[in-house]
Formats: C-alpha cells, sequence, structure tokens
C-alpha cells in the first residue's frame, strides 16, 4: 500500500560530490513502485547495509541507484520506546522528541557517503523541518521555544553540512486518497490519524513545492499526480523515468 508525497534525488554529479539527499514520500510503503522507475530492473534489497532501510535497484553496467526508505523502525523503536506512537498519542508531549530523533536519522542519510551515481531517499531533513514542525508549530501543539531550538539547529547543519539535493519528485496526492491508503495499510500508530491532519500536511506541501511561498526549495520540483491506481502510476513513472534518473535532465524539469 502506498502513500506518496515526494521523491528527492541526488545524482554524483563528480568525484567531489559525497553527500547524498533523501526522498520525501509521505505514509508510504513505496519499494513496488521503484522498478518501473528503473525500467523493470530489479529490486535488491540484501547485502546493502546492516541498516535495513539502506538498498540497492540494480541498474544497467556499472550503474546502481541507492534508495534510502524513511527510517520509520528507529522511530518505532528508540532503545524500547516508540517514539513514532508516542507522538500520535499526545504531539503536544512527543511532537519535539519525535523531530529531534527525525531530524538526527535524516542527517544521517544525508552525510552518508555516495557509493552509486545516485541516490533516492524518502523525505529529508527539509520536508521534515518545513512540514512536519511546521504543522505542529502552526497547530499549537509545539511550543514556540521548541519550534526556535529545531529551527536553529536545522539552520546550522543547512549551513555547515552537505545536506544539498538535486531534484524533488513531488507525488501529488489528494488528502482523501492518502487517508484511504493510510487505512488500507492499516499501520498500528496511523490509526488515529484524522482527516484533518493529512489535509494540514498537504496544505504545507502545496505552500512549499507548489506555490513556494512557505520556505525557500531547495532544488527544482517535478510535480507527477499520484491519484491513480498502481497501473496509472506505473505509466507515469515510465513517461518520467528519464526526468528522474538522468543528471542532465534534472535542470531541465521546472
Amino acid at each position: 500500500m502506498w502513500l506518496l508525497k515526494s521523491l528527492w534525488i541526488r545524482p554524483l554529479l563528480s568525484p567531489q560530490c559525497t553527500r547524498g539527499a533523501q526522498a520525501g514520500l509521505g505514509f508510504c510503503s513505496w519499494k513496488h513502485l521503484l522498478p518501473p522507475l528503473m525500467a523493470n530492473r530489479s529490486l535488491c534489497m540484501a547485502g546493502c547495509s546492516q541498516d535495513a532501510s539502506y538498498k540497492h535497484l540494480i541498474n544497467e553496467g556499472e550503474k546502481k541507484t541507492v534508495v534510502l526508505t524513511e527510517p520509520v523502525p528507529k522511530w518505532r523503536n528508540v532503545r524500547g520506546h516508540n517514539l513514532l506512537g508516542l507522538m500520535y498519542q499526545d504531539s503536544s508531549r512527543w511532537g519535539i522528541t519525535l523531530q529531534t530523533y527525525i531530524q538526527l536519522t535524516m542527517l544521517d542519510q544525508h552525510t552518508r557517503p555516495m557509493i552509486s551515481p545516485l541516490r533516492m531517499m524518502e523525505r529529508s531533513i527539509h520536508s521534515a523541518k518545513h512540514i512536519f514542525v511546521e504543522n505542529l508549530y502552526r497547530s499549537g501543539r509545539m511550543p514556540e521555544v521548541d519550534y526556535i531550538v529545531l529551527t536553529e539547529w536545522f539552520e546550522w547543519i543547512t549551513k555547515n553540512t552537505d545536506v544539498s539535493v538535486d531534484l524533488i519528485v513531488y507525488l501529488q496526492t489528494s488528502p482523501e486518497t492518502c487517508y484511504e491508503r493510510l487505512k488500507n495499510r492499516c499501520r498500528e500508530e496511523e490509526k488515529i490519524i484524522a482527516m484533518e491532519y493529512l489535509e494540514a500536511i498537504h496544505q504545507l506541501y502545496e505552500e512549499w513545492l507548489i506555490k513556494q511561498t512557505l520556505f525557500k526549495v531547495p532544488s527544482p520540483v517535478l510535480v507527477i499526480q499520484a491519484d491513480n491506481d498502481m497501473q496509472k502510476m506505473i505509466e507515469k513513472y515510465e513517461e518520467n523515468r528519464d526526468r528522474i534518473l538522468t543528471p542532465y535532465n534534472i535542470q531541465h524539469c521546472l
């Protein structure tokens, strides 16, 4: 089951590019959709890293794509504590705790050495801050002092660490579709998520990536409508595969 928002891509354009980017897919198990992007190339899950989220997609020849999935298992088990579950139960109390840890795990994914020409990641340190932290603050569930602390950490990271991205693929999905997919997926922590929450998240994505009035967008944005069924999505991915996977084309995506 998949609920998609945005995908972050960083190609290795020169030997000096050693840092990576992340993908911003909302609430989804999206690995099933990646083989179409790779022109029916196989998806390899094993032998990539000690971290189960660190996966390879095998491309033609010597080219490989690394896929870093959203590190949800880490958020659900921080030395025995389920921060994701705690946050959904009481976001006013646990929002700052979860978002601090998410910022750390996103930073870890961004700064892993580049071992392939292309890195695709679910969400990013940018979407974590500009969408999910912002939503907690706007909704009154995060005190201003917590928001300021996370903002200062984020600004320090972006100024002192390479967390840049080359392309954002925004899989534009309605809140209603997201809600249906969320219910079908049946993740325990998400059972209490209301439609209003998804609507607020969607509005922030639209302000940020479409209207570009919320925060500075760190890269070009490729928009793909994603309310369709699986077969139609496969067709859409095939139509846009070269724009996503070819570094030369990335600068022309807007």
